[in-house]
């Protein structure tokens, strides 16, 4: 029995299309992935954890050219903490950014919510009968 699971689950896992981490690996983004006795692959643990994190780099809008970066200063081991740290804290800032700016919609729009939800409701009168 072959270690580890298909790209099949690996993808559904993930929330990506196979196609995505074909493409991943074609772009050195991770390290060539363990093949099973059948020849398909076989994503480990290992896999999976650095899938994720990549999926959450791209997620919040990572450029792949970053990603990619970031994937060849992993390979080229601990003597690159420091460009990794300086690569993140970059990308860290321009999440920050996102969400301060989404925050800001995110009030407008609870705004005008609000704004129908008050003309819509139904006038508070009381019916006196005789």
């Amino acid at each position: 029995m072959d270690a580890g699971i298909s790209i099949k689950e690996a993808a559904g896992r993930l929330g990506v299309s196979q196609h995505t981490l074909r493409y991943y690996e074609r772009a050195r983004l991770l390290l060539p992935v363990e093949r099973g006795a059948s020849g398909h692959r076989r994503y480990s643990p290992r896999d999976l954890d650095w899938l994720q994190f990549l999926v959450r780099l791209r997620s919040t809008g990572m450029p792949i050219a970053d990603v990619a970066e970031y994937a060849r200063l992993v390979r080229m081991g601990d003597s690159t903490f420091g460009d990794r740290l300086a690569l993140l804290e970059r990308h860290e800032r321009t999440v920050r950014a996102q969400v301060a700016e989404y925050k800001e919609h995110l009030k407008a729009v609870q705004f005008k919510v609000n704004y129908y939800r008050e003309l819509l409701e139904p006038t508070q009168t009381t019916t006196r009968t005789a």
